[in-house]
């Protein structure tokens, strides 16, 4: 696959224009699932090759559609990761650079054109349910909320679930909270979101449902039913491994509602993750998997941004299939738009691309004018920044000091750098990054100078 970053501005917005899909009435469109794991690793499902954990209807969901191998979050940490998914721009241009502490000023600002409000404008009713996390002054008018964003309906929380996953208290739904819940976080999620399926969106629109869960997420707590099937194993891998299997029930539990009102047969589903596993994997409960890749949560490293994508749309997408192509969260954004019959904005640089026909096998390469971006201050060994052009992927740290390549195709564990041994393509890589870096910085605003040590963002002063 052959990419290449152009330094005009004009070219790139010229670019990202994508033409809409032609014709299609609001009746006609495409439904919409976009259905978003917590910190769920690149190994931890039954269908990326996990020896243990259970997961029968995400890898059932995989034979009827298309697993992708190189799926990629924008970020390393969560809530850049769903900036990139809703506006289709690397999370520097948005503002929104890392996790976002309760308090903190950061925030998906109004001027982002985001999903939600673009498919509304363009006949669909919305919900989100489940985590938000892109605002630190959650459900206070001081900062957007979902609603400002274009969802009709949502019931969410501002990050975690509290206590734990079990009996949550914190959730809000459309600005009132809700109170204490019983039960598991994810299974509470999607019944919030089954019931506005069944009982509360307007029937005669189709529909955008993002279902964000918290597992597998720190504070886990799972079902003692769902923690059966490792017994054997010690508590920590019996929450952990359950909570996938938790998490997994949830999905299923959605497919099931979605087949009973009729509507799976016309409804574009797609399942990620918003970052790799947490921890180190050998202590407490953060047992997930980056499927032998290199790095976790936080790390420019595969490990820590490569995750699960799978998708499925009947009738458009070949059931029993794969693809290696390289997808990126901030590609669901023209994506979406494009099979829904809605326009791409053209006042902004948008750094995904529309990937219908990979998921859909009728290409196998895509055109990218901007490369696959990453950026992480928080980042482990220092290696702040990525890029990834065809097989190639560079590392540097933010000063440039540091400098790593590797060939993807070759060496997907990153156990081989060859910055030495390709010292022209260092150099040029290393070029276009510092390029395409400075472009981004200068675009979005200047909140990522105030991190804190721990690469939270500093709480604004009350």
């Amino acid at each position: 696959m052959h990419q290449r970053w152009y330094g005009s501005l004009a070219i790139l917005l010229a670019s990202a224009a994508l033409p809409p899909a032609v014709g299609a009435e609001p009746t006609s469109r495409p439904n919409v699932v976009i259905f978003l794991a917590d910190d769920l690793g690149y190994g931890d499902l039954g269908c990326y090759g996990h020896p243990r954990i259970q997961t029968p209807n995400l890898d059932a969901f995989a034979r009827q559609g298309v697993r992708l191998t190189q799926c990629y979050a924008a970020s390393g940490v969560c809530s850049p990761s769903r900036s990139a998914i809703l506006t289709g721009r690397t999370p520097h241009r948005t503002g929104v650079y890392t996790w976002i502490a309760e308090g903190s000023e950061v925030h998906l600002r109004t001027s982002e054109i985001t999903l939600p409000k673009l498919l509304r404008q363009a006949g669909y009713t919305t919900a989100h349910v489940g985590k938000w996390h892109l605002n630190g002054e959650f459900n206070d008018p001081s900062q957007p909320q979902p609603h400002d964003h274009g969802y009709d309906h949502w019931m969410g929380t501002q990050n975690n679930a509290a206590p734990s996953h079990r009996n949550p208290v914190n959730f809000v739904r459309n600005g009132r909270p809700v109170g204490p819940l019983e039960g598991f976080s994810a299974i509470l999620v999607v019944d919030e979101a089954i019931d506005w399926l069944t009982n509360k969106r307007d029937r005669s629109k189709p529909f955008f449902l993002a279902v964000w869960t918290h597992e597998p997420h720190l504070p886990i707590e799972t079902d003692p039913q769902f923690q059966e099937p490792y017994a054997d194993l010690d508590e920590d891998f019996r929450q952990h491994h359950g909570n996938v299997t938790q998490l997994d029930h949830a999905f299923g539990k959605l497919l099931k509602a979605l087949d009973q009102l009729g509507v799976a047969d016309t409804t574009f589903v797609f399942f990620t993750s918003d970052n790799g596993p947490e921890g180190d994997g050998t202590k407490n409960r953060t047992r997930g998997s980056t499927g032998g890749l290199r790095g976790r949560k936080r790390a420019m490293y595969e490990g820590g941004i490569r995750v699960p994508g799978i998708a499925r749309w009947p009738g458009h997408i070949k059931p029993s299939t794969t693809t290696d192509t390289p997808v990126i969260g901030s590609d669901l954004f023209p994506t979406v738009l494009a099979i829904c019959g809605a326009k791409l904005p053209t006042d902004r640089v948008i750094d995904g691309v529309n990937v219908i026909d990979v998921l859909s096998g009728k290409a196998t390469e895509v055109s990218r004018p901007i490369p696959l971006y990453w950026r992480l201050n928080m980042a482990p060994h220092n290696l702040h920044l990525a890029m990834r052009e065809g097989d190639w992927k560079i590392l540097a740290s933010q000063d440039f000091s540091k400098v790593e390549l590797y060939n993807l195709r070759a060496d997907p564990k990153e156990s081989n750098d060859l910055s030495r041994q390709e010292p022209e393509r260092t150099a040029a890589m290393t070029e276009r990054l510092r390029r395409l870096n400075a472009e981004i910085e200068r675009e979005g605003p200047d909140w990522w100078k105030r991190l804190n040590p721990s690469g939270g963002l500093v709480p604004k002063k009350k």
